[in-house]
């Protein structure tokens, strides 16, 4: 199939697959909404507890006696402010950088954002771009990285039927390519979503044992308190509103608030610390979580660096006379920025003024890029 060839899909069949959800945009099933992170705080069996005895009080007026609640209330607030926190968080981690790719459509040739392709969309992919969705070749040649996806920085060379995986990065080349899966379909989106799962089960030891310790003391005071207010309405006939509260002032010091308000408290400032150190959290309970780790281990490209890079200053040999900032700029400036290296160079280096006639891109497989002038004069770096 010749260029000339490749039509794309015409605007009457993108339109039924936008209508169908066959989109590339994914779509995040694991993530919670704010209203199931603030009612999975507040309904809580700790909370429930302490809503009963909050309720006998206020029956029997007995308003000075309801001292607990600014605990549990700072304790629930804690929690919802720490899981939205990490919610927000989460929602950022993505895998795909958000761009436009050169999509066929009516025959004509027209950059479309990656969450506006559907399937069996034609693209055209080149040097740098990244593939937005699994795709297959349909006509010509690509060198394509999988590092991100796989951790072989391995240079795959892809012809015609070849398999595309999302993700990945087009390191030499130019072919076309229909979209297969979009969307939550696609390799990178399930990749994203199980990133950002979160376990149903309480990840935290500490406060799994607080639950379970709640549970067990919320069951036993139910007829410990029946029995204390027993004691006090009928046998000793000390009124209603006496008798709820001192079974209440037993009943409170059997619970222990204030050990799950300092726990709350605890972790809630170590997510702090580590916020600010763009360290990301599930939740502020990874942190019990991350002082449990004795070993972590990262392959060759698990590197636990800062994804940013910079040119300080360039420094000559001893033997070199030439201006080697001028070299540098015109060497830069023929070179197309698809690497993070590159990108930094060109941001520091921005005067050059000659064109080279040709360029040899840079390759993991040859280790080097070159540019060669109209006077023959060839860089290599």
């Amino acid at each position: 199939m010749t260029d000339k060839q490749i039509t794309g899909l015409t605007q009457a069949e993108v339109d039924p697959r936008i209508q169908n959800g066959q989109v590339n945009q994914a779509i995040d099933d694991q993530s919670k909404t704010a209203t199931q992170l603030i009612r999975e705080n507040v309904f809580t069996y700790f909370n429930l507890i302490f809503a009963i005895l909050a309720v006998l009080l206020v029956f029997v007026g007995a308003w000075n006696d309801l001292t607990f609640l600014p605990v549990i209330v700072l304790n629930t607030i804690i929690g919802i402010v720490q899981e939205l926190r990490a919610k927000k968080v989460l929602s950022k981690l993505n895998v795909m950088n958000a761009t436009e790719i050169i999509a066929v459509r009516d025959g004509q040739e027209e950059k479309i954002p990656i969450e506006k392709l559907v399937q069996d969309d034609v693209v055209l992919l080149q040097t740098g771009d990244q593939i937005p969705a699994d795709a297959r070749v349909i006509s010509g040649e690509l060198r394509v990285n999988e590092a991100l996806l796989t951790g072989e920085s391995d240079e795959i060379t892809k012809t015609k039927d070849a398999e595309l995986m999302s993700g990945s990065f087009v390191v030499s080349g130019k072919a076309y390519a229909v979209l297969e899966k979009v969307g939550k379909d696609s390799y990178i989106s399930k990749l994203t979503i199980e990133a950002k799962a979160m376990g149903s089960v309480e990840q935290s030891e500490m406060v799994r044992s607080i639950n379970r310790l709640v549970k067990w003391v919320g069951i036993i005071i139910i007829p410990v308190g029946i029995a204390l207010f027993s004691q006090s309405f009928f046998l000793n006939n000390i009124g209603l509103k006496r008798s709820i509260t001192s079974m209440e002032a037993a009943l409170i010091g059997m619970i222990p608030e204030g050990l799950y308000l300092l726990t709350t408290i605890a972790l809630a400032l170590a997510a702090m610390r580590l916020a600010r150190q763009e360290v990301m959290l599930h939740d502020m309970k990874s942190v019990e979580t991350l002082a449990r780790v004795n070993v972590l281990c990262v392959d060759k490209t698990g590197t636990i660096t800062e994804p940013k890079m910079a040119v300080e200053k360039a420094v000559s040999s001893k033997n070199f006379t030439g201006d080697l900032s001028s070299i540098i700029a015109d060497f830069a400036k023929n070179m197309p920025a698809d690497n993070a290296t590159m990108k930094a160079i060109q941001a520091y280096f921005k005067d050059g003024t000659k064109t080279a006639d040709s360029i040899l891109p840079f390759t993991s497989v040859n280790k080097y890029s070159g540019v060669i002038f109209g006077n023959q004069t060839t860089l290599i770096g």
